[in-house]
């Protein structure tokens, strides 16, 4: 049994000395030493901490393996590899090199500081195929949004010593790939023809060489569709809907064949229109005229979202800041109608909790947070959501905003969250152009409309014409004393020529202080001061003795307020809105001129059809000295682009000997005009113009047997073309006189035409 007992314990220490080497190398053993090899600017301490595997630690293959991925995810190796020797770890890496130099080749459509901006690689970075492989698509997405489809760009490597290298996009642009043909399938009430006005992506043609709307752009495309089903919901087809919309090559791969595959449907009417309410002591009957929709009229879905921001800012401005406006609608197949009933409930109680801004990387966060309309703590508000949007878009500081609500900490707490993207806003003009007032112009001007971030704005402009020289230097800011108060000072000095109309020049000398707040919205008012010399010279031998009396210098200190309230919806090419304006100034606090001015002006656009548009437009103004007669330049004149058919200053009093014009006190004149397509395309931006003009002077502090003067209406009728041309506006007016008198200046032409670069 002994000798059994012995042998039995022999086979054992045998069968250990086997087993123990192999679970050495199965990873039981420990990790007693780490080595490194191969590394250069990468420090010894930063690969071992993406390490899972220390010192002490067993040899475990999960660790290991762990340990490799992490150090293949950090993107500062080309490759890495661990192997064992005895009880000593070893890391193997070769490390990425790092971009020397960045360069574009090939490249002329877009300039190199728009491809910098584009890509995510920098000088001083670490290079990786992967970042490489990102960035060409980057730059073939950003000529793809411009129409170059055939684009390609070939990324090159050159080595340099130190693990250093230079990286080469080289461009082949290709020619732009354009839309040859845009076709609708399925569409039965509505033209090809006029479902291409509604889209942004036109086809190619010859005089659209100033537009990229006629390349194909698939996020385009993508927005055409919603605007398709945007024109068809406005015009009652609530089922309608876009199928597809598909570009194809064309077989020379040169441009595309646009397809959208539609289905109309049929047209609705509304039927039953309500609006009902939960909430205690809200009379749903004073609600009804704030609703845009009505009972037999054509459904149009954007009438019932201007019905529910309508009641929304009503119910809002009642004190009630909670609310939930949901249109229930009801749709019969059968007659082709639809209900509506406009549900105001009680919301949930929400405040705002914070105001995120991001994306700004040279506006201050002040210039933004100033414009949104509601603060923490304050009681959440829709409408007041989409009222920032808009006046932070109305800056002119940002190509993108967007402010949206997020939950916040608590259920009745929301984050309010504006993203914003920057873009240049100063701005170098040069301008060049002619018009019947001022003859040959030419213009210089340099501004900055965010100076420093700061929302203040500085400009200096120049201009030079064949009548007028004019240099004004101007700066304003916004909001003054941290208040929604602007303030500004302007320096000027302007030399006129009114030698073809009063037989002399006037150079004034000055500057202005002016300040305007906003009482409500959209009513603001404006004040300013005004200190200016005049000096009136170059009076003709011949000229009238009116004239003749206002030679020499005087000085003018003025004191002057506006009320403006503005409801048009673009200030200078309206159509729609209305607007009024009241001006009076106050002329004798010092100086040697003393009078008061008032100046009252107005007008309302009816849009009718798209683009037909019709117009009422009024003004007026009454001066009258104190305590002395009201001087020629002070006066009002009419006549040029403030009534066509009349040569400027051709209507009012004027000397019956020298025919020069002496102004009037008193004054009113008026136009409507109807703005309406021509049969052009609308891409080229002429539009036809028919007009009628009235308006009269007269009472003038020059009076006696040689002064002709009748304050009788005059007025005149005419046609004309506007076009909103690449090089700047362009007008052509012509117009006939119906009403006037045998003293009067006429002409039957008028033309502008101004460019801007």
């Amino acid at each position: 049994m002994r000798f059994i007992a012995i042998i039995a314990l022999g086979v054992c220490l045998a069968a250990a000395l086997q087993v123990t080497p192999a679970l050495a190398q199965a990873g039981v053993t420990t990790v007693e030493e780490i080595r490194i090899e191969g590394i250069q600017r990468i420090e010894r301490e930063t690969i071992l901490s993406y390490m899972k595997v220390r010192i002490g630690d067993p040899f475990d293959p999960e660790r290991l393996d762990q340990s490799l991925k992490n150090l293949f995810a950090t993107g500062l190796f080309t490759d890495v590899t661990l192997r064992r020797e005895g009880s000593a770890l070893v890391v193997s890496v070769i490390e990425n090199p790092i971009i020397n130099r960045l360069a574009f080749e090939g490249n002329s459509r877009i300039k190199d500081e728009d491809l910098a901006q584009e890509v995510q690689l920098r000088p001083r970075i670490v290079y990786t195929r992967t970042r490489v492989q990102n960035d060409v698509k980057r730059i073939l997405d950003l000529y793809r949004r411009s129409g170059r489809f055939a684009a390609t760009v070939e990324p090159k490597v050159i080595p340099l010593p130190q693990n250093r290298v230079d990286l080469v996009f080289e461009i082949n642009e290709g020619p732009v790939t354009r839309v040859r043909r845009i076709s609708f399938i399925g569409n039965r009430v509505f033209s090809d023809s006029r479902l291409r006005g509604v889209i942004r992506t036109v086809e190619s043609r010859w005089w659209r060489i100033l537009t990229v709307e006629d390349t194909y752009d698939p996020d385009r495309l993508s927005l055409d569709r919603e605007l398709l089903r945007r024109f068809y919901l406005s015009n009652g087809y609530a089922d309608f809907r876009v199928a597809s919309a598909v570009a194809e090559l064309t077989p020379d791969r040169k441009d595309f064949f646009v397809t959208f595959t539609i289905e109309e449907g049929e047209r609705y009417r509304f039927a039953k229109v309500d609006v009902a309410t939960q909430i205690r002591g809200l009379d749903p009957e004073t609600l009804r005229p704030l609703m845009t929709v009505e009972e037999g009229e054509w459904y149009d879905a954007d009438q019932v979202e201007e019905t529910i921001n309508n009641l929304t800012d009503e119910v809002g401005d009642r004190g009630y800041a909670f609310v939930d406006i949901r249109p229930q609608i009801q749709r019969n197949r059968e007659d082709f109608t639809i209900d509506v009933s406009f549900n105001i409930e009680e919301g949930p109680r929400v405040f705002v909790e914070r105001i995120d801004i991001s994306g700004n990387t040279r506006t201050l966060d002040e210039v933004i947070r100033r414009e949104v309309r509601l603060a923490e703590g304050d009681a959440f508000s829709t409408s007041k959501l989409r009222r920032s949007e808009t006046r932070i878009r109305n800056l002119g500081f940002f190509e993108s905003v967007e402010v949206t609500s997020v939950p916040g900490s608590a259920p009745d707490r929301t984050v309010i969250n504006v993203e914003v993207g920057e873009q240049s806003t100063g701005q170098v003009s040069i301008g060049a152009g002619f018009s019947t007032d001022l003859g040959g112009i030419g213009d210089f001007g340099i501004s900055e409309a965010n100076l420093l971030g700061r929302g203040q704005e500085l400009k200096a402009q120049f201009t030079l014409s064949q009548r007028t020289q004019e240099i004004d230097l101007s700066f304003t800011e916004p909001y003054f004393l941290d208040r929604d108060l602007s303030a500004g000072v302007d320096l000027f000095r302007v030399t006129r020529d009114l030698g073809d109309e009063s037989s002399f020049s006037q150079r004034t000398l000055g500057f202005a202080l002016r300040t305007g707040y906003e009482i409500v919205d959209p009513l603001r008012q404006s004040l300013k001061y005004r200190l200016a010399r005049d000096k009136i010279t170059n009076i003709d031998q011949t000229a009238s003795v009116f004239i003749r009396e206002q030679e020499g210098t005087s000085i003018t200190s003025t004191l002057g307020q506006e009320l403006l309230y503005d409801r048009r919806d673009n200030r200078f090419d309206p159509t729609e809105g209305y607007f009024i304006r009241f001006d009076n100034q106050f002329a004798g606090l010092g100086g040697s001129v003393r009078f008061v001015r008032n100046r009252l002006n107005g007008g309302t656009y009816i849009p009718l059809a798209e683009e037909w548009v019709l117009s009422f437009t009024m003004d007026a103004g009454l001066i009258f000295g104190l305590g002395q007669d009201v001087r020629v330049q002070d006066r009002f004149f009419l006549g040029g682009s403030s009534l066509r058919g009349f040569q400027i200053a051709g209507v009012g009093p004027r000397d019956a000997s020298t025919g020069d014009a002496l102004g009037g006190n008193r004054f009113y004149a008026g136009t409507t005009e109807l703005t309406f397509p021509i049969g052009l395309p609308k891409e080229l931006g002429i539009l036809g113009k028919l007009f009628t003009d009235f308006g009269s002077i007269g009472d003038s502090d020059s009076r006696g047997s040689g002064v002709l003067a009748k304050e009788s209406l005059r007025a005149s009728i005419g046609t004309g073309l506007a076009w909103s041309s690449p090089f700047g506006p362009i007008r052509i007016d012509f117009s006939v006189p119906i009403l006037k008198e045998s003293f009067d200046k006429t002409e039957v032409v008028r033309f502008s035409f101004g460019t801007r670069l």
